[in-house]
């Protein structure tokens, strides 16, 4: 089992069952329903037989009318009792699912820093692994617990009649209730453990051919990629097959087992000389009580399928971050920023994404940060906005460390755009709303106007309520990223945190736009912008260079330029580049 499957607080299911302390009056009285409904069933077969076999010999009809009314009153009783069990059962148990849920969903969102998290596999916890919680509780402990309780009723009613016959009902009723349920779930371990992790992978597959469609088609990989999802699906279903068979085969020696038990109490008590009658009332009683037992072999059998789905669950239950504690003294209205020999190491032994990085950012500073591709730029830019927890080091708002920040409040004093900031399938407006919620239309359109994206808003007959498309696909690349650029302007937090803010934008848009969003940036706001366009960077206070996670270079543009090094070697390739592209002017 991986580390993160085993939860810190014991079994999985004492870590779900912990939660269902504010519903267990509800979850005992679902449990006592359902075996007051099971015992109906019990009595409803025992009394109907006794009244069948008696009316054989033709008695006076007085003698039968007590047997005749509750005979209905049992049928209906058994029908109100199952209805009624199931509405408490399940307003307790989704009560419940709901509480998971929302825990799940924080545990998921908290995970920022976790490598490798998949949304296919995260849809699969969210959903099926927690509705493993429901079933746990209709489907097994409920079930079990009335099935035991009846079983104890039988056998203290089968002894009034005839102790061994009792004797006889109660092996019956441990072979079906605990040997049965043994061996069902010995045999289907294994099997049962792979099928919540073969889900969650197949939910991937399902995400992956959904979203990269285009990407695999123009690669020639779509079907590559629908054989390793078949393949996937087929193993799946190969997996359930074996539990249907095993389950099945125990099944059959369930009805072996009800059969011979009933046989057994036959012989006990003809040979103790039970009267005729009874005999017939224990057979059939017999049957109806080891059924009823039989229903602790399909608990263990949902149990082992459930309990990967529960690990799971579990695991991310104990994640789930504990209450921050409230900040002491006055907010910082504009907070000086200092990383203090930052390390980050996304894996034990892997090389540092950033390795022992400093840097100052008072308010009002301007710094650039560039470097090579994989050089650890957003790695420093999460890092800031707590998206990542340094390996070692610190980085602090007026001297407070950032984790020590709530998540709902360190947005207020840093923020920005990030790498691949998220667009949703809302209008223009309600996406821009996301950065300050009580924004004006003069706000809107100021912000709209410094990202460079007002002329395009003019142009659409929706404007600010124009409908972008899930992930912004009805946007172009450029679109998409004013959109969440204006976002983050609208936002204006004291710390503006720029991830390649011009990214998807020709040159010349590109240096209007960062000198419009500067221009708009108040001057008492500090700004760390991650470019790897140089152009643009002459009015920064500083500019960092990055190279496998160190600093190699750091001072303002004209010193830069003017020093051997990657700065001056990469500012000489763009400016070539881009006079070429220039040069290139529009098409006729």
């Amino acid at each position: 089992m991986p580390p993160e499957a085993r939860p810190s607080g014991g079994a999985p299911e004492r870590v779900v069952l912990r939660l269902a302390r504010p519903y267990l009056n509800r979850l005992l009285g679902a449990g006592l329903l359902a075996a007051a409904t099971e015992f109906a069933a019990l009595a409803l077969m025992a009394t109907a037989t006794w009244l069948l076999m008696t009316a054989a010999g033709q008695p006076p009809l007085d003698r039968l009318t007590v047997a005749i009314v509750a005979v209905r009153a049992l049928a209906i009783g058994r029908g109100v009792l199952r209805y009624t069990e199931r509405l408490a059962g399940h307003d307790a148990v989704l009560r419940l699912v709901t509480d998971v849920r929302a825990r799940v969903f924080a545990a998921l969102a908290a995970r920022r820093d976790s490598a490798g998290q998949r949304s296919g596999d995260a849809l699969s916890r969210l959903v099926s692994d927690v509705e493993a919680v429901q079933d746990l509780l209709l489907r097994v402990l409920v079930p079990a617990a009335a099935a035991g309780l009846v079983s104890v009723v039988a056998v203290a009613a089968a002894a009034l009649v005839s102790p061994a016959a009792a004797g006889a009902l109660a092996l019956g009723l441990l072979v079906a209730g605990v040997a049965l349920p043994a061996l069902a779930t010995r045999l289907t371990r294994r099997a049962a453990a792979e099928l919540a992790p073969l889900r969650g992978a197949l939910a991937t597959d399902a995400v992956d051919l959904t979203h990269g469609a285009a990407d695999l088609a123009a690669f020639g990989a779509t079907g590559e990629a629908l054989d390793a999802a078949t393949a996937r699906a087929g193993r799946l279903a190969r997996v359930e097959r074996r539990l249907a068979a095993t389950g099945f085969a125990v099944d059959a020696l369930g009805v072996l087992v009800a059969g011979a038990t009933a046989g057994a109490v036959v012989l006990t008590g003809l040979a103790a000389g039970v009267d005729g009658v009874l005999v017939g009332v224990l057979a059939v009683g017999t049957l109806a009580a080891v059924e009823v037992a039989l229903a602790l072999v399909g608990a263990a059998r949902q149990w082992t399928g459930l309990r990967a789905g529960l690990t799971r669950v579990a695991a991310l239950l104990a994640e789930v971050p504990a209450p921050a504690a409230p900040a002491t003294g006055p907010a910082p209205a504009t907070p000086e920023v200092r990383f203090s020999d930052v390390t980050v190491r996304y894996r034990p032994g892997a090389p540092p994404a950033l390795d022992r990085f400093r840097l100052d950012l008072p308010p009002g500073r301007r710094v650039a940060v560039v470097g090579p591709s994989g050089a650890g730029k957003s790695t420093l830019a999460a890092v800031l906005t707590g998206a990542v927890r340094p390996t070692t080091g610190r980085v602090t708002l007026d001297g407070r460390d950032v984790s020590a920040y709530p998540e709902e409040t360190l947005p207020r004093y840093v923020g920005g755009l990030l790498a691949e900031a998220y667009v949703f399938h809302a209008t223009v407006r309600e996406n821009l709303l996301l950065g300050r919620p009580g924004a004006g239309e003069d706000e809107l359109a100021a912000a709209a106007e410094a990202a460079g994206l007002r002329d395009w808003v003019r142009e659409q007959p929706d404007g600010w309520d124009t409908v972008v498309g899930e992930e912004g696909g009805q946007l172009s690349g450029g679109q998409r990223q004013r959109l969440a650029l204006a976002r983050a302007l609208l936002a204006a937090p004291p710390v503006l945190v720029l991830d390649e803010p011009t990214e998807g934008l020709d040159p010349a848009a590109a240096d209007a736009v960062l000198g419009s969003v500067l221009a708009a940036t108040p001057g008492g706001r500090s700004v760390l912008l991650i470019s790897h366009r140089l152009r643009g960077l002459a009015g920064f206070d500083e500019i960092v260079v990055l190279d496998a996670g160190r600093v190699v270079q750091r001072g303002r543009h004209a010193d830069l330029v003017a020093a051997p090094g990657w700065y001056r070697d990469q500012w000489l390739l763009q400016e070539a580049a881009e006079r070429g592209y220039l040069a290139l002017g529009p098409l006729p």
